[in-house]
């Protein structure tokens, strides 16, 4: 039996479609588009970090950074150890010309997964 979520008739299945639809216009550089797909997703489900996450993405690559780092910061707050997360919310911080917050950002994504991206990005020898 469908589940639908509020007045809207959507449901769990809808929502996976709306999730996979906005990653591809994420994808073909529509973020607003992904953002809108989005909203709805994470209001009925508002514990799902994938969707935060992707829409965080959306909110950065529309140069939305205030609610970017909202996102983001939400993400890190469930998954303290996803350094994607730290990485590209440094990178927010960086648009923000906030140096510090973004450093430490960065170092804490070089910790947790040393990807040669990550570990440039930290500049640890400065």
């Amino acid at each position: 039996m469908p589940q639908t979520s509020g007045s809207t008739g959507r449901t769990p299945e809808t929502h996976v479609i709306d999730f996979r639809a906005a990653e591809q216009l994420l994808a073909a550089r529509d973020p607003q588009g992904a953002v809108k797909l989005l909203d709805p997703v994470i209001a009925a489900h508002p514990e799902n970090t994938a969707a935060r996450l992707l829409r965080a993405r959306a909110f950065f690559a529309a140069a939305q950074l205030r609610p970017a780092e909202l996102e983001f910061t939400i993400v890190l707050e469930r998954e303290p150890d996803n350094a994607f997360a730290h990485f590209a919310l440094a990178r927010t911080y960086e648009r923000q010309s906030r140096p510090e917050q973004a450093r430490r950002h960065f170092r804490l994504a070089a910790a947790l997964d040393p990807k040669p991206e990550f570990v440039k990005a930290a500049r640890f020898e400065g």
